[in-house]
C-alpha cells in the first residue's frame, strides 16, 4: 500500500488559484480593488445608518447588519486568496481549513436568515403599516438579530463536527479557491455517504425554512399591493421589495447550486463560489444604495458634513 494512504493529511494545497499563473499579479490587483470597495461600501452604509437619525428604523437597522455580515463574509476568504496570489505554495493546514470553513458557513447562514428576516420586515411594513413601529420595535429587532447569529452558529458547528469525522489519507490537493464542504469531503478516505446526507440536510433545513418564510411574506406583500389602489404606494412598495428580491436571488441562487447537492465537483463551482463570496458582498450595498432614495440622501448628507468639517 502507498505510504500516503497510511498517513493522515495535515496540510492541503489550494489548486483554484493555479489556473492562471501568468495573471497572478493582475488578478491580485483586481481582487484587492474589489475587496477595498467591499470594505468602503459596507462600512459607509453601517456608519451612515448609525449616525443618521432618519434611518433609525427596523428596515435600515437590518440593512446595516447585512453590510456587517457581507464585510465579515468576504473577509473569511478574500485575504487568504490575496496572499495565495503572491505565494508559490498556496498551502493551508487542516486546522486552518476547518476554521475557515466554520466562519464561511457561520456568516453565510447568518446572511441567509437575515435576508429572511428582512422579508418579514417588509411584510409588516406593507401589510400592517399602522402597526409597523410597534411590531418592529428595537427589542424585536435585537431578538431577531440574535436568532440569526445563534441559528447560524449551530448550523456551522454541525458542519464542523461532521467535517472533523472525516479522515484524509491523500491526495491533499483541493481544487478550489478556499476550504469548503464539498471540495474537502471528496478528498476524504472515509465513507462519507451518511455524513454527506447530514451535510445536505443541515443546509437544506435552513434553506427550506427561509424559503417558506420568504414565500409567505411575499405572497402577503403581493396580495396587499394588488389591493392597493394608490399608484404612489404601489410604486414605492415594489421599489422597496425589488432591491430585496434582487439581493435574495443573487445570494440564494448560487448557495442552492453549491450546497443542496451531493459532493460532486462541477467546472462551474469555482466561478459560482467567487460570485457569492466576493461579488455579492460588493453588489448588495450598491443595489440598496442605488434603489433607495433615503439611503442615497443620507450618504450624500453624511459625506457632505465630513467634507465641510475638513474645510
Amino acid at each position: 500500500m502507498n505510504v500516503t494512504h497510511q498517513q493522515n493529511v495535515e496540510e492541503f494545497t489550494l489548486l483554484g488559484l493555479n489556473n492562471f499563473p501568468n495573471l497572478s499579479i493582475a488578478l491580485f490587483i483586481l481582487l484587492l480593488i474589489v475587496y477595498i470597495l467591499i470594505l468602503i461600501a459596507n462600512l459607509l452604509i453601517m456608519v451612515t445608518v448609525y449616525f443618521d437619525s432618519r434611518l433609525h428604523s427596523a428596515m435600515y437597522y437590518f440593512l446595516s447588519r447585512l453590510s456587517l455580515v457581507d464585510l465579515c463574509y468576504a473577509s473569511v476568504t478574500v485575504p487568504k486568496m490575496l496572499v495565495d496570489f503572491l505565494s508559490k505554495t498556496n498551502t493551508v493546514s487542516l486546522s486552518s481549513c476547518i476554521t475557515q470553513l466554520f466562519f464561511l458557513h457561520f456568516f453565510a447562514g447568518t446572511e441567509c436568515i437575515l435576508l429572511t428576516v428582512m422579508a418579514y420586515d417588509r411584510y409588516v411594513a406593507i401589510c400592517n403599516p399602522l402597526r409597523y413601529s410597534s411590531i418592529m420595535n428595537k427589542t424585536i429587532c435585537y431578538w431577531l438579530e440574535a436568532v440569526c447569529w445563534v441559528i447560524s452558529f449551530f448550523h456551522s458547528i454541525i458542519q464542523i463536527i461532521l467535517t472533523c469525522q472525516l479522515k484524509f489519507c491523500g491526495p491533499n490537493q483541493i481544487d478550489h479557491f478556499f476550504c469548503d464542504i464539498h471540495p474537502l469531503s471528496v478528498l476524504s478516505c472515509s465513507d462519507i455517504f451518511i455524513i454527506e446526507i447530514i451535510f445536505v440536510a443541515n443546509s437544506g433545513l435552513i434553506s427550506l425554512l427561509c424559503f417558506i418564510v420568504l414565500l409567505v411574506s411575499y405572497m402577503g406583500i403581493i396580495n396587499t399591493i394588488v389591493k392597493t389602489r394608490s399608484d404612489e404606494g404601489t410604486g414605492k412598495a415594489f421599489s422597496t421589495c425589488a432591491s430585496h428580491l434582487i439581493v435574495v436571488t443573487l445570494f440564494f441562487g448560487p448557495c442552492v447550486f453549491i450546497y443542496l447537492r451531493p459532493s460532486v465537483s462541477f467546472s462551474a463551482d469555482k466561478t459560482v463560489s467567487i460570485f457569492y463570496t466576493v461579488l455579492t458582498p460588493l453588489l448588495n450595498p450598491i443595489i440598496y444604495t442605488l434603489r433607495n432614495k433615503e439611503v442615497k440622501a443620507a450618504i450624500k448628507s453624511f459625506l457632505g458634513k465630513k467634507l465641510l468639517r475638513r474645510h
